[in-house]
């Protein structure tokens, strides 16, 4: 039963990331981050999905370390 319900988890937990994946690029929302709160908690699909379109360009990470630059 407890492997059941590991499995049951696991499943939910990729689908979720996966839909919040899709719901944050269509909401102009960064996807890394909704992708990785989706598969740790799930049910943040839904405030996701409650959340208002961002408007402008898309978000932009900034780089772990400060050195790291992008010459153009």
């Amino acid at each position: 039963m407890a492997l059941q319900y590991i499995v049951i988890w696991g499943f939910t937990a990729l689908v979720s990331a996966a839909i919040a994946g899709i719901i944050a690029g269509v909401k102009n929302r960064d996807v890394g981050f909704w992708v990785a709160w989706g598969f740790i908690l799930p049910p943040m699909v839904l405030i996701l999905a409650v959340m208002p379109t961002r408007p402008g360009p898309p978000p932009v990470r900034r780089p772990m370390d400060a050195d790291d630059h992008v010459d153009g």
